[in-house]
């Protein structure tokens, strides 16, 4: 991870989080792992919990408490305690929050009220938690400034398409060791996470179904080269199913009841209640393990549904999360966004009446990462000449 090395260089001498104390709920694992070393490195205090109770790898953890950091997290958490681990980081009364999906956020507003005024501000890693945070902010409920990491382009185009696309198949072929050539797949979603998971379907040899709620996502589906249609209708025909929607309730009882027999079921959104696991149990005869990480649902008339990863997100429950390459480029965004809440602190904490809490990470950001992920791949490009900034601009 060439990008958070270098940046971990320059925090060591710059110590731009001297005396503060980041809060992260991020999926622990090694990659994550290196973005809170870079961030002790700059001086923070890090307090460190999971953003999923299958996602955290106990062998990570135990080092980063080794190294010194506070950890509060286990793989296969119970709610009680996957809250728990959120509660303590929180009640360590933290400046920056790194989050994944909103759940600290949420509580720190719902339940620690009285840690509020400590906050400098966060950065919120993904699609499920930037909806989360604009409802609150609509509601005037967001009490401090939130960086949109997930909506920077070095983060969604490359995070949410490439790494989604190629960390959920590795979870999908590694738990079940198919095929996916001349299967039908169906894709529910077609956001930037979902066209990475119907990109590498289709080139993995897969006949590709998507399903969408959205008509001008669902019109780029066809423009794709894809079948759309409802889930009603591929519900039918699917032999391999992936949820990327953000959403619940997409895959319900009335599409369990008219899968083939051994059709697959998994998801790559944030939370498990896209395929509604509840619903399939009500109607399953008989619930077993077919082998690690899937679980075999018999219904009534014989068809067996299988489920992977309990429903939880594929590619970390059931695998490694995305490439490391892919997650340099991510966290290189959090870690400068967090710099520059910390940089501009005075100025977010004397803004008066702010339209939104809500803060696009800065384009310089962006072109900063990018320039330096360039660069280790050696490649170059060109820069415009005064003449051309002057014809393009008007400077």
């Amino acid at each position: 991870m060439p990008l958070l090395e270098g940046l971990e260089k320059e925090f060591k001498e710059n110590k731009p989080f001297k005396g503060l104390k980041i809060a992260l709920s991020v999926h622990l694992e090694a990659k994550t792992a290196h973005l809170c070393e870079v961030l002790a490195e700059g001086g923070a205090e890090m307090f460190i919990t999971g953003s999923n109770p299958l996602s955290t790898q106990d062998d990570v953890a135990a080092a980063l408490v080794h190294e010194g950091l506070n950890v509060f997290a286990v793989h296969g958490a119970s709610p009680e305690e996957y809250e728990h681990g959120i509660r303590r980081v929180i009640e360590a009364g933290p400046n920056i929050i790194i989050d994944d999906g909103g759940d600290l956020v949420t509580m720190i507003h719902d339940n620690y009220p009285q840690f509020i005024p400590n906050v400098i501000g966060g950065c919120e890693e993904t699609t499920t938690g930037i909806l989360r945070l604009e409802a609150m902010d609509r509601e005037r409920k967001l009490l401090f400034p939130m960086m949109l990491v997930n909506d920077a382009d070095c983060k969604h185009l490359f995070d949410n398409r490439y790494g989604t696309g190629q960390s959920v198949w590795d979870g999908i072929d590694r738990t079940t060791n198919l095929i996916v050539a001349g299967k039908d797949v169906v894709v529910a979603g077609y956001g930037w996470c979902g066209k990475g998971v119907a990109m590498r379907a289709k080139g993995l040899g897969a006949r590709v179904i998507v399903t969408e709620v959205d008509p001008v996502k669902a019109m780029e589906a066809v423009m794709d080269g894809f079948r759309v249609m409802t889930m009603a209708e591929a519900a039918k025909v699917g032999d391999i199913f992936v949820t990327v929607t953000g959403c619940e309730d997409v895959i319900t009882r009335e599409h369990f009841l008219v899968m083939k027999d051994g059709a697959i079921c998994c998801n790559a959104g944030h939370f498990d209640c896209e395929v509604s696991v509840r619903q399939l149990k009500e109607i399953a005869v008989d619930i077993k393990p077919a082998r690690n990480n899937i679980m075999e649902y018999v219904l009534e008339d014989g068809r067996r549904i299988y489920l992977l990863a309990e429903g939880r997100l594929v590619n970390l429950a059931a695998g490694d999360g995305h490439p490391a390459e892919i997650m340099d480029m991510s966290f290189a965004i959090q870690a400068l966004s967090a710099k520059y809440l910390a940089d501009n602190r005075e100025a977010l904490r004397q803004a008066q009446e702010p339209v939104s809490m809500l803060h696009r990470v800065p384009e310089e950001i962006d072109r900063e990462v990018a320039l330096r992920k360039l660069g280790t791949w050696g490649v170059t490009i060109d820069r415009l000449t005064e003449r051309q900034k002057k014809y393009l601009y008007g400077e």
